[in-house]
């Protein structure tokens, strides 16, 4: 079909920016239509600390910042978040050396992990914006070193659109360069309360909460004993959630 004789010239700017407002409303309602679905919008880890985050626990719809000073301990901990996370969970590195059977002591299934093998920076990037996006999607994490705030910014944005819960396990660098991430931890081994010669004990690490928008940064010391992370001050535990 032709257009008219006398149409005016296609004003592209307009177009692009009429198109790009469109898409975030867009995605605006794909986070939150992906929440309802879930039935909650917080993953819950201890009484304590669910009380020392503004939501109640750890937002879905977000992406999430870990530096691991101890690489085992971050892992951990990571792991326990994305099993509670439910449904599918991608696990994105330049080589995956994630141990399954070692992640199932903290409730992540291997049933549920799909490793994936991005060596080169944009492939990774590329795999966590895309899975982040799909609300069929449980949770995603991404290996990574130093992150723009360009990158981390879209990943934050496909968070949101999907409703999907982001994780990113970074080396331990400075704690205060900025960050588009909801919250940023720095994870840390503690010493087991074992008493044994012959048992190493439960694992048990330290929390630093550094940022949190909208929330102060806080320290805990937590013990992950069976399937309940138990907070230092004996507030309590949460039992593991699982989605089929």
């Amino acid at each position: 079909m032709s257009s008219p004789p006398n149409a005016p010239p296609l004003d592209r700017p307009a177009l692009l920016s009429a198109l790009r407002a469109r898409i975030a409303r867009l995605e605006r309602a794909g986070a939150s239509e992906a929440l309802a679905t879930r039935g909650e919008d917080a993953i819950p880890l201890s009484p304590a600390i669910d009380s020392g985050l503004p939501w109640g626990g750890l937002p879905r719809a977000a992406l999430h910042e870990i530096l691991a000073a101890e690489p085992g301990a971050a892992a951990g901990f990571a792991a326990l978040v994305l099993g509670r996370a439910g449904g599918t969970v991608l696990w994105i590195a330049p080589d995956p050396d994630a141990w399954p059977p070692g992640l199932a002591r903290f409730g992540l299934s291997p049933t549920q992990l799909v490793l994936v093998r991005a060596p080169r920076a944009q492939d990774a990037l590329w795999a966590m914006e895309e899975t982040l996006r799909c609300p069929a999607v449980g949770a995603a994490l991404l290996m990574t070193g130093a992150l723009d705030l360009t990158a981390a910014r879209r990943l934050q944005l496909a968070a949101e659109a999907g409703g999907v819960l982001g994780l990113l396990l970074r080396p331990d660098e400075d704690g205060a360069a900025p960050t588009a991430a909801l919250t940023r931890w720095r994870i840390g081994a503690a010493p087991s309360d074992s008493t044994s010669q012959h048992a190493i004990g439960d694992p048990a690490w330290n929390l630093d909460l550094l940022r949190c928008r909208g929330g102060r940064p806080t320290t805990w010391r937590a013990t992950w004993h069976g399937s309940d992370l138990v907070t230092e001050d004996g507030t309590g535990t949460v039992t593991t959630r699982r989605r089929a």
